[in-house]
């Protein structure tokens, strides 16, 4: 399943085979027995790469949904065998500065923690943390808090992320009008409502369905489709980010659920507010 979920993800048995570390012709034959099992095929294969039949895109979501319960099982063990883990969700731009700091002190605090890392696509911004896949997350609100503890760590501007060479992209700044006539990527319909709204800049919107970064990028990439990004990322020079002047700043924000006592939860807030503040 973690094979499926790679090439559907991927859609390139190449990239997917790269990303498990594992040479191709092994992961093309295990798909190929998965296939078999499943008794049709999940593929559509060409020259370029794959795309997803009826029957790949029915199984994909409940292959995810597959692989965090064993995810979550696997935690649950170690808890009972008494091994402490931290398990952290994390949503956005691993190489934030700002992470590298928390980890660096969390380390320190705890040496013989075994921290665990959840890296989630744009469709959850709790990161798993509804469903007891992490204890607690670094990620950006807003979202949906029922239930959840949310502390604010950083605001950052928010700019749209448009090709390179689009005309708007030669605009010092750009207001949300400015873009009413464009498409803009979206999340699947299961995403969290409070999110996809913020994302859209409030307003209900048309355009491609994106799960992960890279999507959104190949899609202002491939059809000029437009979106929302923190400013401060590095992209590579086929984008530009143009600062929007009537969006409110993205919030980076630790979460965790209501009531949570555990001391290695409060530590990380602790750590994660001062090195935020850096």
């Amino acid at each position: 399943m973690r094979y499926f979920v790679a090439v559907a993800e991927e859609l390139h048995f190449g990239r997917a085979a790269t990303r498990l570390h594992m040479s191709q012709p092994p992961l093309s034959r295990a798909i190929k027995r998965l296939e078999t099992e499943v008794g049709a095929p999940l593929f559509v294969r060409s020259s370029v790469g794959v795309t997803l039949t009826t029957v790949g895109t029915a199984l994909l979501d409940e292959a995810r949904a597959l692989l965090d319960h064993a995810d979550r099982v696997r935690t649950r063990v170690s808890a009972a065998a008494g091994n402490t883990t931290l398990t952290i969700g994390i949503l956005g731009d691993g190489t934030d500065p700002a992470v590298t700091r928390v980890a660096a002190a969390y380390r320190r605090r705890h040496p013989g923690i075994d921290v665990r890392i959840r890296d989630t696509d744009l469709t959850d911004p709790t990161c798993g943390l509804r469903a007891g896949l992490v204890d607690v997350a670094l990620t950006r609100a807003p979202f949906d808090e029922t239930a959840l503890t949310v502390r604010t760590l950083r605001a950052d501007p928010v700019g749209v992320v448009l090709r390179a060479d689009d005309p708007l992209a030669r605009r010092d700044r750009l207001r949300l009008a400015d873009l009413n006539d464009r498409r803009w990527f979206q999340f699947p319909q299961a995403t969290d409502p409070v999110w996809q709204s913020y994302w859209n800049g409030g307003t209900p919107r048309e355009g491609p369905v994106v799960r992960v970064v890279q999507e959104c990028l190949h899609a202002v990439l491939w059809n000029g489709t437009v979106g929302l990004a923190p400013l401060g990322h590095d992209l590579p020079a086929e984008f530009a980010v143009v600062p929007l002047t009537d969006m409110t700043p993205s919030r980076v924000v630790a979460v965790w659920n209501e009531g949570d006592t555990n001391p290695l939860i409060r530590s990380f807030i602790e750590i994660a507010t001062t090195a935020y503040r850096h």
